[in-house]
């Protein structure tokens, strides 16, 4: 007496929207202004655009920038601007903060571009689990994307996920 073994998950109706699948290619790197202040903390104009003109800018081509300032110094945004007249020609994106920061901002541009149409009156499960460094406010934005329109959404894996949301009927 043997029974079929039915695999449930396979025959759900489920969605799976994994972050992993729209993580944009390209290095990420940080460019600390701090060196080119006096003595680490004070911005002096003249001195400050003479780094910027005689830094090699073409070595961030193609990736994504933080630009940050790791001393105690109080940094004109002036400053953090006029560096990034430098990066916009080469770098993909640029924004002031941390590597998490402009991993956030670079999901907020991928997110605000997605066409979720499909997902439209289903259930949906966010996968968890990420190789790839998935900034938790991904996660908070696209919940903000699906919510609208998903039946329900649920976070981690079809065989073991956590409910976030069930429209009301």
């Amino acid at each position: 007496m043997s029974e079929t073994i039915i695999n449930r998950v396979a025959n759900s109706k489920l969605l799976t929207f994994d972050l992993e699948e729209i993580y944009p290619i390209g290095e990420r790197v940080q460019l600390d202004i701090k060196d080119w202040l006096h003595e680490g903390f004070v911005l002096r104009e003249k001195e400050f655009r003479a780094h910027l003109k005689n830094h090699s800018w073409e070595s961030f081509s193609g990736k994504y920038v933080a630009l940050t300032c790791s001393s105690d110094a109080i940094v004109p945004a002036w400053a953090f601007m006029l560096a990034a007249t430098y990066l916009q020609p080469v770098a993909k994106k640029t924004v002031i903060g941390n590597l998490e920061t402009l991993e956030t901002a670079i999901f907020s541009d991928v997110l605000a571009n997605i066409n979720l149409s499909e997902f439209e009156d289903k259930p949906v499960i966010i996968k968890g689990c990420a190789r790839l460094p998935i900034p938790q406010n991904a996660y908070l934005m696209l919940i903000g994307k699906l919510q609208p329109i998903a039946k329900s959404l649920f976070f981690g894996e079809a065989c073991s996920s956590v409910p976030l949301f069930k429209r009301k009927r």
